[in-house]
């Protein structure tokens, strides 16, 4: 049901019953390697392009994530997925493999949460019973996409981030065990002007915090609710800002339970600037890292909010700003 302005509260707690992250060969450097079910050696997963290997990522994260749930392609309704290259079509080629019904969705980074929203509100209100969401994100597809090739070799600024390769998947059905969806807060596209897409977390935070207001203005509650809350890859940079807004607008969330995926990702000596970002970043860390947390007893209700650059190539080249926007979900066991 609606809660508040922006806000879903699912009265049936949708069980995430199978979850699964894939990685490259940079996230099996980081903090996070043991939550990851599969870590590649190479990027190229003995594809003929980066995009098609992205596509192996979500093949992987997808398939793995079924089995896990103790299911087969056939149980799953709907798949729902969304990346950052041209026309989501990691995601689309996925579903073809698939061969199952599909949505596509676009969130940019966001989209991992977006999705989670989106199966939560069909398994609650009884239009599926098994639903399947995935994201991915390929670093040296991404450089291609945004910035520059990474054989140019330009060099970036210390707020620039680093994309996780990756893919991160999870099944959510009606019954079961497993972590639960209690919550989604739907974001506003918030544009403070910025045009640098070398400076993501400084565009986003102001979407990521926009979001966490709603949802504990909607849901009347404290961040003394939750053990954790992750915003999805502000990096550094973004969530410091993201943590003075907070404060500014009287809503301080103290330093130990307020946390990045982005910063998560990666151990101090890996050399990637500001942080971790792309759509694997807060999907691999929630559906690897955050969810093994939680079924281990060590977190029993976490808010993440992952936060979306709604950029493109075209319109940095018309010279736009950049519109964010940031998806919260509840999770709880």
């Amino acid at each position: 049901m609606l809660q508040g302005h922006q806000t879903w509260v699912f009265n049936t707690k949708p069980v995430i019953i199978g979850s699964a992250a894939i990685g490259g060969p940079f996230e099996a450097q980081g903090n996070l390697a043991d939550d990851f079910d599969l870590l590649h050696g190479d990027i190229w997963l003995g594809q003929d392009s980066y995009e098609q290997a992205e596509k192996k990522f979500l093949e992987q994260a997808c398939e793995t994530a079924i089995k896990k749930a103790g299911l087969k392609k056939e149980d799953i309704q709907f798949f729902l997925s969304g990346d950052l290259i041209n026309q989501i079509m990691p995601s689309s080629f996925t579903a073809r493999t698939l061969a199952v019904p599909y949505l596509g969705i676009y969130g940019a980074c966001s989209s991992s949460m977006e999705g989670l929203s989106l199966a939560a509100l069909m398994i609650d209100s009884g239009f599926a019973q098994n639903a399947l969401i995935g994201t991915s994100s390929h670093n040296a597809a991404c450089e291609k996409q945004y910035r520059y090739p990474t054989e140019y070799g330009a060099q970036k600024p210390p707020t620039a981030q680093w994309t996780v390769t990756g893919a991160g998947a999870a099944v959510v059905a009606r019954q079961g065990k497993g972590p639960r969806v209690a919550a989604a807060t739907i974001g506003r596209v918030i544009d403070m002007g910025l045009s640098d897409p070398f400076n993501m977390g400084a565009a986003m935070a102001p979407a990521a915090v926009d979001t966490i207001e709603a949802h504990f203005r909607d849901m009347n509650i404290t961040p003394a609710h939750y053990d954790l809350i992750a915003t999805g890859d502000l990096g550094r940079v973004g969530h410091r800002i993201a943590g003075d807004l907070l404060t500014k607008h009287g809503l301080a969330i103290p330093v130990e339970k307020l946390t990045d995926c982005g910063i998560l990702m990666y151990k101090e000596d890996q050399p990637v600037l500001a942080g971790g970002s792309g759509c694997a970043c807060a999907a691999t860390t929630t559906f690897g890292h955050l969810l093994n947390r939680m079924r281990r007893g060590e977190l029993n209700r976490i808010l993440v909010i992952a936060t979306g650059a709604l950029l493109s190539p075209m319109s940095y080249q018309q010279k736009e700003s950049i519109p964010c926007i940031a998806y919260a979900v509840s999770i709880e066991m």
